[in-house]
Parts: structure tokens; C-alpha cells; sequence
């Protein structure tokens, strides 16, 4: 069952599942850009290939907020809009460790194969986030993290470069009972055509945060 946030003739706004991919990856693990073509090609009947353009990825094991374009002028808006940073994405993530308090993490990131890493030297790619603590709980620490530049495996390498790893991140902390505890829950964009602020959420249910609830059933 897909979760549809928002359809029009420009644009597909939908919850990602996690253990979905974004786009296929050659092998038989299911992917979005896959799943949504199939949606659209059955919803309006129509033959043939149907155009829907990929504009963000969220790793496969992070859920939350996608949009996707159903044109290619509203693909092109909808990138240049990332590039620009006019994009606003809003994670939540369940730490290893005591947070004390609210804060931002800047550092140079450096890419090695499938791996990202902190680059004292200023020879990587800057990388900004904000994050609030939300609520601590068996030494653990709920944020909400508002990301301001989009590189590879951000949040989960800053947070464990400065100790507090997310939980069940197997790259960069260590295996957990659950998957990831990364979320992807509001995005925030103009659109392409009618200019109009958009914003959509969406809460996770399960895993980490299912001990979380109250803590975010507000946001």
C-alpha cells in the first residue's frame, strides 16, 4: 500500500518505507521510482513508459518524505531548488548517548567508495546540520535535526564522528536490535509551478521510535 501525501499534474509527494530503495539498484529489492511508475502507468491507464523523475534519495534503510516529478520541467525546478538549498528537510534520529543540549555540527566530509568521512584538512565538501534535543531515554537521545546541505551519509557520520552514533547504524556505530534509527519526516519546498509553500510530514511508528511516541505525536 503506497501512502500518498500529495498528487497533481507536477508532482508526487509519498511516504518512503524503510527497506525500500530509492531507485533500483539491478537487483530484486524493491524500489520507489520502480513502485510509483507502476502506480501512475495503472492509475491512468497509459501504455507504454511514463515518465516520473527521481530529484532526492533517502538511503534504503531511512524512511519519511519523498516528492517526485512527473514532468521533466518540474524535475528541473524541483533540482534547482535543491541546489539553491531552497529545500528544507527535517529528520529524526535516536542517538547513542546523552545529548546535553541543543546544537550544530560543521564539518568537511570526504567520500571513499561507499563510505563518507570526517576530513579535518578541509579538503572534503562542508557539511552544516542543527539539532534539538527532543527527550532522553535509556541513554539514548531523540533530535530533531534540520539538515542544511545534503551530503553523502551526513547525519550518520557527524553524530558518530562526535560520539553519540545513531542506533542500529552498522556503517558508522554498531548492529542494533531494529533498523536504523534515522527518519525522514518533514519536507518543505516551493512548488514548481504555482510557486505555493509546500509542506508535508510524516511520524515513524516503528522501531527506535516506537518508545518515542509522545515525544513526537506533537510535531
Amino acid at each position: 500500500m503506497i501512502n500518498i501525501l500529495y498528487e497533481d499534474n507536477h508532482l508526487l509527494v509519498v511516504e518512503k518505507k524503510v527497506g525500500v530503495l530509492s531507485q533500483s539498484d539491478g537487483t530484486n529489492t524493491p524500489d520507489m521510482l520502480t513502485i510509483l511508475k507502476q502506480y501512475l502507468k495503472e492509475k491512468y491507464n497509459k501504455p507504454g513508459n511514463v515518465y516520473l523523475g527521481l530529484v532526492h534519495r533517502l538511503d534504503k534503510n531511512v524512511g519519511g518524505v519523498m516528492v517526485f516529478a512527473k514532468t521533466s520541467k518540474a524535475a528541473k525546478r524541483l533540482s534547482e531548488g535543491i541546489r539553491n538549498r531552497e529545500f528544507k528537510k527535517t529528520y529524526l534520529a535516536v542517538c547513542k548517548g546523552i545529548i546535553d543540549s541543543d546544537g550544530e555540527y560543521l564539518d568537511y566530509l570526504k567520500r571513499i567508495e561507499y563510505r563518507s568521512v570526517i576530513s579535518n584538512s578541509k579538503e572534503g565538501k562542508l557539511a552544516i546540520l542543527s539539532y534539538k534535543v527532543l527527550s532522553r531515554k535509556n541513554n539514548d537521545t531523540l533530535v530533531k535535526i534540520n539538515l542544511e546541505t545534503g551530503r553523502h551519509h551526513q547525519i550518520r557520520v557527524q553524530f558518530s564522528y562526535h560520539n553519540h552514533p545513531l542506533l542500529g547504524d552498522e556503517k558508522y556505530g554498531s548492529k542494533g536490535a531494529y533498523p536504523l534509527a534515522l527518519f525522514a519526516y518533514k519536507l518543505e519546498f516551493t512548488h514548481p509551478t504555482t510557486k505555493e509553500k509546500l509542506e508535508f510530514k510524516v511520524l515513524p511508528k516503528e522501531g527506535y521510535f516506537r518508545n518515542y511516541k509522545k515525544d513526537i505525536s506533537n510535531l
